[in-house]
């Protein structure tokens, strides 16, 4: 492995620089979208009944830090007494906030999956540059050395490949993810504040 990082040139620096920053966005957006952090169960369990729900503005505060349905349900709590149309514009605004907040990262996955094959056929090409050059400099048309030479050509590419399939497939598992979730807040979030409203 290590002979084969050495082969690949000084190309491969930035494609193991993308690989890491690619495996650390996708263990934090695994860990930080669980269902269970996004949508406490003890939440959802206190949905059924509109009652009893902070007031005060620092109990909003202390329920929209614990997740992002608590957020959302804060900030329906805190325009409950607004006219209908303002009080859906504040819960949308709730909602866009938590869609950027969830797929935070993820641009940077996206931005790693689309540059790391391009880097790996960078290095293919400045490497097979470099093999003509050499081939015209020493002046020799021998079809073993140019097969070698571009063989070791081919490293960054396949490095490259290797760090951009399994990125591109946990940027769209983990937007799609995103989506599930935002759909299940939304929905939830919605019953919780009409039937509040009807409460109130």
């Amino acid at each position: 492995m290590l002979e084969l990082f050495r082969a690949g040139g000084l190309l491969m620096l930035p494609i193991l620089l993308c690989s890491i920053v690619a495996l650390a966005i996708s263990l934090e957006r695994w860990w930080s979208l669980r269902r269970g952090q996004v949508l406490p169960e003890p939440l959802l369990a206190r949905l059924s009944d509109a009652t009893g729900w902070p007031s005060g503005g620092n109990a909003l505060a202390d329920l929209g830090a614990t997740s992002q349905l608590g957020y959302v349900l804060a900030v329906g709590l805190t325009n409950l007494t607004l006219p209908r149309e303002e009080f859906q514009q504040a819960v949308q605004g709730a909602l866009e906030a938590t869609a950027h907040d969830l797929e935070r990262h993820l641009t940077g996955l996206g931005v790693v999956a689309s540059i790391a094959p391009l880097l790996g056929i960078l290095g293919t090409v400045v490497g097979l540059i470099e093999v003509f050059d050499q081939l015209f400099a020493a002046g020799q048309t021998d079809s073993q050395l140019l097969a070698g030479g571009i063989s070791t050509a081919l490293v960054t590419t396949a490095a490259g490949l290797s760090i951009a399939i399994p990125a591109l497939i946990c940027h769209r598992a983990l937007l799609r993810h995103v989506d599930t979730l935002l759909l299940e807040i939304e929905s939830v979030s919605n019953q919780f504040f009409e039937l509040a409203r009807r409460q109130a």
